[in-house]
């Protein structure tokens, strides 16, 4: 993204408010445009929401019966319940189940803080690596890697988590400096500057290093394959509270929308919930790509895909982000695997389905409209 990209700043991405004395009345003013096809009263919401986990759910069911090796539906049914043989038993419970959890987490964890960050930072072409998180976490990675001597997964995520939440840190803070406090447009510009300079360096470093490129090169391009549950073990405790702290963080975030004045005489903690809100994108954004590699789109297409569905109130947004996120991941890491001989790794799959809808939304204005 371009830094006059990142300076769009004034455009919320945030519900449309009506004037309240409190924070608990901020609300979605019912006087607001609605999208074509949005869901509006509450009940419908919470059904949509209800029918899009279930597909979800449908999704993994099938992503078991669908991968590399001859394996049949009963030969997987009956792996997946222990009753087949050995080879198909491993294929099956050993690499497609975890697979299958990973994706729907790390879908999870990218929609969710994509939602978040364009909330934080009132800009709706935001997206987590906007603010350095994807950059920090590939470059502790690839120095992991190359120097540390790094294997395994439960030792990569770590390492990704430790430079996603020391580049979020270093951005916050650099951000916060001067008399302007944390403004918006100062956190986007040095996330840019900074993630941009560590993703040159882990480029340069594996330029240098084939032995580490060869390492990481599916990792680099985002992939599950050869996930094992080790993976889903590794991020599942960050992605749970990320989660858990942007559902909390969903009103104060709408009252941001405002702008830091009147979000001030709503009682918003203005500070705090800015500060939370770098935890929660560094813990689902730094886990998820610590995991299955920097992916592209999701966290950008995904809150612009739920906010024409529920609308912009963010206390509906992020909870349909948290299932439209791993729809998409899940959805394309069974068209990667049908798509060619072979295997296609999930983050082109996502490039290739984010791209004509983000060119599509530009082209109709609705990018700068949500």
């Amino acid at each position: 993204m371009s830094a006059s990209g990142a300076r769009r700043v004034a455009t919320p991405a945030a519900p449309t408010v009506a004037a309240a004395t409190s924070l608990d009345s901020v609300r979605v003013d019912p006087a607001a445009p609605a999208a074509s096809g949005r869901v509006r009263s509450a009940p419908g919401r919470a059904a949509a929401l209800v029918g899009l986990g279930a597909l979800v759910v449908a999704l993994m069911a099938a992503s078991l019966f669908v991968g590399s090796g001859d394996l049949g539906v009963r030969d997987a049914w009956d792996a997946l319940w222990g009753s087949g043989d050995g080879t198909n038993d491993v294929i099956v419970r050993d690499y497609r189940v975890p697979r299958a959890l990973l994706a729907a987490l790390a879908g999870a964890g990218l929609g969710v803080a994509g939602a978040v960050i364009q909330a934080l930072t009132r800009n709706p072409l935001a997206d987590p690596g906007i603010l350095g998180v994807t950059g920090g976490a590939y470059f502790t990675v690839v120095v992991g890697v190359a120097f540390l001597g790094i294997t395994g997964m439960v030792p990569t995520v770590l390492c990704g988590l430790v430079g996603a939440m020391l580049t979020a840190v270093t951005v916050y803070v650099i951000g916060s400096s001067g008399r302007a406090g944390a403004a918006p447009a100062k956190m986007v510009l040095t996330g840019l500057a900074l993630g941009s300079m560590l993703s040159g360096v882990s480029y340069g470093i594996t330029l240098l290093l084939p032995s580490v490129f060869d390492k990481i090169r599916f990792w680099q391009i985002g992939s599950l394959q050869g996930r094992q549950i080790d993976a889903v073990v590794g991020i599942a405790p960050f992605i749970a509270v990320g989660l858990l702290l942007a559902l909390l963080l969903a009103r104060p975030l709408n009252a941001l929308a405002l702008g830091d004045d009147l979000a001030r005489t709503l009682g918003a903690r203005i500070v705090a919930t800015r500060a939370l809100s770098f935890v929660a994108i560094t813990l689902l954004c730094g886990a998820a790509t610590a995991a299955v590699g920097p992916i592209a789109f999701v966290g950008l297409i995904v809150p612009h895909v739920a906010r024409a569905l529920v609308g912009p109130d963010e206390r509906w947004t992020i909870p349909a982000c948290l299932v439209l996120g791993p729809l998409l991941f899940v959805g394309s890491d069974i068209v990667g695997r049908v798509a060619v001989e072979g295997e296609l790794p999930v983050g082109i799959v996502t490039a290739f389905v984010g791209a004509p809808v983000l060119i599509h939304l530009v082209r109709r204005g609705k990018a700068g409209e949500q």
